[in-house]
């Protein structure tokens, strides 16, 4: 999770595997399950910050034997600040961004283990109103369904990131808050592990999100979001959202179709009708199902009419292109399908069928890119490179309908 407003923000670790804090749609999170733990090297700043630190956390009610037991394994994490400076600020396109949030293997894994866990879940929709199918997408955006919760020890990376100062405040805050947790008998040290700037569990609590929402729904005295069981994770994200204003029975939005001359002031998060008005203006649900309230927005292709749940997921994470692929996970995990309409091309040109085939011929060539769902991510772009390089060409790692034409 992410702030902001001082309202907490749920990353997207399992997107990309990348671990950077969420901003206008970036994914974030925690190393994935086979990546090694980043290993402490000393550093005698870190080390007169900490003992600076231990005053004030003690002023801000944290016992001295919390302290010790916290920071005796702990350390100066370098790779922490390296991931902290070195992220990548850009924004997937909606499509990417669904192709990535609802890929076939996240849709398969999401449905089976939405069966594996369907009476816990629905034992937490009994009890906070929210539909199982959103919490398990929430779950599945934000580790990949419990494979990508980070090995990270959050001590060492809140800490260090405190100490390194660029959003000092904000790391100290969550650093007392991770504190606090272990002083309540939540987790042990060597335990709360989480993503390299503090989030943690299968939903990627921050720590100050975790004091404020997270609940024990087993029973056995403890909020444990870490453990193999997400039961408590998967609940504590039922009490966020109930808290922001879930309303049960409310779908998050839909996909819809607007009439040959709609008039496009009418789009737009501001602008609010009734269900029957849109009916009346003409717009229908692409699944051919009953509209809602809400306001309609162009997803550079698709329309989709979102609601006031569509806001509460916002709450969780304040980007526009996670809330949509929130939603549509969890109507993907349901068994419904694809966005109906086609996305038109890309900034270059190209239609996601394009940039398939590119990544096709690409790895045929022994460019490999792991992959073809279409999605120019850096793997694509270090096969485009090297295939220029290859023949000489000016290297740009830019995909384009001439390089297609060429390895056609």
């Amino acid at each position: 999770m992410w702030t902001r407003r001082g309202v907490a923000l749920a990353g997207v670790a399992a997107l990309v595997g990348a671990c950077v804090p969420s901003g206008g749609g970036a994914p974030t999170g925690g190393y994935r399950a086979a990546d090694p733990a980043p290993r402490p090297v000393p550093n005698a700043g870190w080390d007169a910050w900490v003992q600076g630190f231990k005053g004030r956390a003690a002023g801000r009610g944290v016992s001295q034997a919390t302290v010790d037991a916290a920071f005796r394994g702990a350390g100066f994490l370098p790779e922490v600040i390296e991931k902290d400076r070195n992220q990548t600020e850009f924004k997937r396109s909606l499509e990417d961004y669904l192709n990535i949030a609802a890929s076939e293997e996240r849709v398969s894994l999401g449905r089976q283990k939405f069966t594996q866990y369907r009476s816990t879940l629905a034992a937490i929709e009994a009890r906070y109103g929210v539909e199982a199918h959103v919490v398990a997408a929430v779950w599945g955006l934000e580790s990949f369904f419990g494979t990508r919760r980070g090995n990270v020890p959050v001590i060492s990376a809140l800490s260090t990131l405190a100490y390194e100062g660029r959003r000092g405040a904000f790391f100290e805050d969550q650093l007392v808050a991770a504190l606090k947790i272990l002083q309540a008998g939540d987790i042990g040290p060597a335990g709360m592990v989480g993503s390299w700037a503090g989030a943690m569990g299968h939903t990627q609590f921050i720590p100050t999100s975790y004091l404020a929402f997270a609940v024990d729904f087993t029973g056995d005295g403890r909020r444990d979001i870490w453990s193999e069981d997400p039961t408590d994770a998967l609940a504590s994200t039922a009490a966020y959202l109930q808290r922001s204003g879930w309303s049960t029975g409310l779908p998050w939005g839909m996909e819809v179709t607007l009439p040959s001359g709609f008039n496009p002031a009418l789009l737009g998060r501001g602008n609010g009708k009734s269900a029957s008005e849109w009916q009346g203006l003409g717009v229908r649900a692409a699944s051919g199902g009953a509209l809602a309230a809400g306001s309609i927005i162009a997803g550079g292709g698709p329309y989709f009419l979102l609601t006031q749940n569509f806001a509460t997921i916002l709450r969780y994470n304040n980007a526009q292109n996670y809330a949509i692929g929130v939603g549509h996970l969890s109507d993907r995990i349901l068994g419904r399908g694809p966005v109906e309409a086609a996305f038109g091309p890309d900034a270059a040109g190209m239609t996601q069928a394009d940039r398939q085939e590119l990544q096709r011929r690409l790895t045929a060539r022994g460019f490999d890119t792991e992959g073809s769902d279409g999605v120019i991510g850096a793997r694509t772009r270090a096969a485009i490179s090297a295939y220029e390089a290859s023949l000489g060409l000016p290297v740009t790692g830019e995909p384009s309908l001439d390089l297609l034409r060429r390895l056609r």
